[in-house]
């Protein structure tokens, strides 16, 4: 065979195998009497496929399918076996979205998130559930570590359980204030930033059509080249900019 199929090791029971990729080229071995077959060895973790087609769903949508099993008439007990999980981490999944508001489950129903970054969300005000949904967005990160970390930047009055103080592992009182105040300052820079970007960059595209005809007028380059070459200089720079964005290095 040209792709070998993909095993890893199975813990239960020990010493045993699970199949990752090539189900089909197994199965038509067996149909053709073959007894052993090479294949490689995988030391990834469950979250990886080799199985380049394979679309995974979000979080959110097999919540939802396995509500539609359960109002089916299917137990715990049988969908927990079926998705190779116990029933305890399936309760949890079913319970994932208790306490999410509509608009942040909206933004992020089709996003790559797990279990828990629903849970520290619950955690949030629906106000709160919407931004922090945003910048999950936009810093294309779903992961649970920066979902803490925007948890741990929020007021305490935008908290489920303003009255209690928030708690995360390894980190004492004085140092979550001080990373709140400083993601908070983070924040507010990125919103200015935000908000003059638009208008500097309209004035920048205009400054440099005006300089592009500039210079495209024989006499004021040769004024320029023997009485501020300096000027010239900066003022061919502008016009060469095909971005307003700053080069890597190397560029």
């Amino acid at each position: 065979m040209v792709e070998l199929p993909v095993i890893t090791r199975h813990h239960d029971p020990p010493d045993s195998y699970l199949l990752l990729d090539g189900h089909l080229r197994v199965e038509i071995l067996k149909d053709m009497g073959k007894t052993e077959v090479q294949c490689l060895v995988s030391t990834e973790d469950e979250n990886y496929t080799y199985n380049k087609r394979i679309s995974r769903l979000a979080a959110v949508q097999e919540h939802q399918m396995m509500k539609r099993a359960m109002a089916n008439g299917v137990s715990h007990e049988r969908l927990a076996r079926a998705l190779n999980i116990n029933v305890g981490s399936l309760q949890r999944r079913v319970r994932m979205l208790e306490g999410v508001c509509a608009e942040a489950l909206n933004l992020l129903k089709d996003k790559p998130c797990p279990v828990r970054t629903f849970e520290v969300l619950k955690k949030m005000t629906p106000l709160r559930q919407i931004e922090a949904a945003e910048l999950l967005i936009n810093a294309n990160n779903f992961s649970a570590p920066y979902a803490s970390a925007i948890y741990v930047s929020t007021p305490q009055d935008q908290l489920v359980n303003a009255n209690q103080p928030k708690r995360v592992k390894g980190m004492t009182p004085e140092a979550i204030g001080r990373m709140e105040r400083e993601l908070a300052r983070l924040q507010q820079n990125i919103s200015s930033i935000e908000e003059r970007y638009g208008t500097d960059n309209l004035h920048l595209t205009v400054a440099r059509g005006y300089l592009t005809k500039l210079l495209c007028n024989a006499r004021v380059v040769q004024y320029l080249s023997k009485k501020r070459p300096e000027f010239l200089s900066e003022f061919q720079n502008i016009v060469d900019m095909t971005s307003t964005l700053p080069s890597e290095a190397g560029d």
